[in-house]
């Protein structure tokens, strides 16, 4: 005979919340904890992180700021998929269990928490600032109906999540290559008829760790809350540096 197993009582209440936990001072691995966190209507990622701090461990760390979905530094990964925490309702996920992790790629300071240094510096690697050309004594405005300016406007709205980053399958395999954010930049600023520094962003980012290693996944596209295309950008990259290394060979 045998017997079946006890019902949970907070089944159909509850959600079960896993979380990484990791703490550089006691450990050097992390490992997953259960909590259970309350089925509240519309609760998102983000409240059932600050639940868990407030009424199971307050030593919980996480990053966030606005709440409403414009800063990104609340984004973690959620069932394996990046994610802003304060904009994903764990009901529409679906399932009873949800699991929280830190950004791939990215160094944990503690739990949930990364460090952002080694996304920026990718950024500086891919010289994706804007550098002045020319000296005017005017502004040099950009109409938003230009072919210029269309051409970039899918690609401006970048918040610096990092959800491209954590989605990128490339940095798997090569720690230095600059990242779909970095070079989604450096797309926008070639493009852009007042910067001066055309030639040395394409040098940047067309060497070894650039924009060919890119396999064109779209997975960055595919996961950002912006719904930006940082694939889309790179072929732009890409397409850049073949036209002017043709147009040196033919002058």
């Amino acid at each position: 005979m045998t017997t079946e197993p006890a019902a949970d009582p907070q089944a159909g209440k509850s959600w079960s919340v896993e979380v990484y936990r990791f703490d550089p001072e006691r450990s050097v691995k992390g490992h997953l904890v259960s909590y259970r966190v309350p089925r509240l209507e519309k609760m998102t990622v983000l409240d059932a992180l600050a639940y868990i701090q407030r009424y199971h461990d307050r030593s919980l760390a996480f990053r966030y700021a606005c709440r409403l979905g414009m800063c990104g530094t609340c984004t973690v990964m959620v069932n394996d998929i990046p994610r802003w925490a304060c904009r994903t309702s764990i009901e529409r996920l679906g399932g009873e269990t949800i699991r929280i992790t830190p950004l791939r790629f990215l160094p944990v300071l503690k739990d949930v928490l990364v460090d952002y240094a080694p996304f920026f510096a990718k950024y500086r690697a891919a010289e994706a600032y804007f550098v002045p050309g020319e000296e005017r004594a005017e502004i040099a405005p950009i109409s938003p109906k230009s072919r210029e300016r269309r051409a970039i406007d899918p690609n401006l709205e970048c918040i610096t999540c990092g959800a491209c980053y954590a989605s990128c399958t490339m940095l798997a395999h090569d720690a230095e290559y600059l990242g779909p954010a970095a070079l989604n930049r450096a797309f926008t600023l070639i493009r852009d008829s007042r910067d001066g520094a055309r030639a040395e962003r394409l040098a940047a980012v067309g060497g070894e760790h650039g924009c060919w290693r890119c396999h064109s996944l779209f997975n960055c596209t595919e996961v950002c809350p912006k719904h930006l295309s940082p694939t889309r950008a790179i072929t732009g990259l890409k397409r850049s540096i073949v036209l002017d290394r043709l147009r040196s060979r033919l002058r």
